[in-house]
C-alpha cells in the first residue's frame, strides 16, 4: 500500500512541485490550496485528491485533516508548506488586520494541522510532519517584522513538537528552505533555487530510511548569505 501524503499550499511554487514529484514516485497524495482553478489543473496533471480550503479560518483548518483522512483512510506524512508574506513594510505601518491575517496563515494553520496530526499518528505510533519554515527564522530583515517573527514561533514550536512526537514514535522535521525563484517574491531570481531542486529536497527527507529522523533541513542557494 502507498504511504499518504496532505500537502498545504498545493497549488503553487515548492508545494506544487512536491506533489507532483510524490505522485510520480508513487504516493497517495492530498492536496489543498486557495485556488479550484489551479487545484483542478494539478488534480488533473497528478491525479492527486484534493480539496480547496481557506486556512485563514481556524475551523477549516481542523477540518482540513479530518477530510484527508476520510479521503485517504488515514494520514502518513503532513506536509505544512502554506505560508503567505502579505506585505513588505516597516514595523510602523503594519496594521492589526495585517498582523492577524498572516498569524492565521503562517503559524496557527500549522499549529492546528500538527494537531491534529500528531493525535492520530501518535494513536498508531507512526508518521511524519513537516512544517516549512524558511532560513528567515535564522536571520532577521528590515520591513520583514511580521512575517520573519511568525516563522520563528513556527521554528520554535517545531522544535517543542519534536520533543513530543518523539515520545510517541512520529518523526517531525523542521524545512528550512532559501531563497526560491517561485511565483511567491514579485521579481523573477533564476540565482535563486528552482523550485524543482526545492521540493526534491523535502521528498528525499521523506524517503530516508525508517531509522532516521531528520529534525532540521536547511538549505540555500549557493548566493545567499544570511547565515
Amino acid at each position: 500500500m502507498s504511504r499518504t501524503v496532505l500537502v498545504t499550499g498545493a497549488t503553487r511554487g515548492i508545494g506544487r512541485e512536491v506533489t507532483k514529484q510524490l505522485c510520480e514516485q508513487g504516493f497517495t497524495v492530498f492536496a489543498t490550496g486557495r485556488c479550484p482553478q489551479l487545484l483542478a489543473e494539478l488534480k488533473n496533471e497528478t491525479g492527486c485528491l484534493g480539496d480547496v480550503c481557506n486556512l485563514s479560518d481556524s475551523s477549516a483548518a481542523v477540518s482540513l485533516y479530518e477530510t484527508a483522512r476520510n479521503a485517504l483512510g488515514k494520514i502518513d506524512v503532513l506536509i505544512n508548506n502554506a505560508g503567505a508574506n502579505l506585505g513588505k513594510e516597516p514595523i510602523t505601518d503594519v496594521t492589526t488586520d495585517r498582523l492577524d491575517a498572516s498569524y492565521a496563515i503562517n503559524f496557527r494553520a500549522p499549529y492546528l494541522l500538527c494537531r491534529e496530526a500528531l493525535k492520530e499518528m501518535g494513536e498508531r505510533k507512526s508518521g511524519h510532519i513537516l512544517n516549512v519554515v524558511s532560513t528567515i527564522a535564522r536571520t532577521s530583515a528590515p520591513n520583514y517584522s511580521t512575517y520573519c517573527s511568525l516563522k520563528y514561533a513556527l521554528h520554535g514550536f517545531t522544535q517543542c513538537l519534536i520533543k513530543e512526537a518523539q515520545q510517541v514514535n512520529v518523526k517531525v522535521t523542521g524545512v528550512y528552505p532559501g531563497g526560491t525563484d517561485t511565483d511567491f517574491r514579485s521579481e523573477d531570481r533564476p540565482d535563486y533555487l528552482k523550485p524543482e531542486s526545492a521540493a526534491q529536497m523535502i521528498v528525499q527527507c521523506i524517503a530516508a530510511p525508517s531509522d532516521v529522523v531528520v529534525h532540521e533541513l536547511v538549505y540555500r542557494p549557493m548566493i545567499e548569505t544570511n547565515f
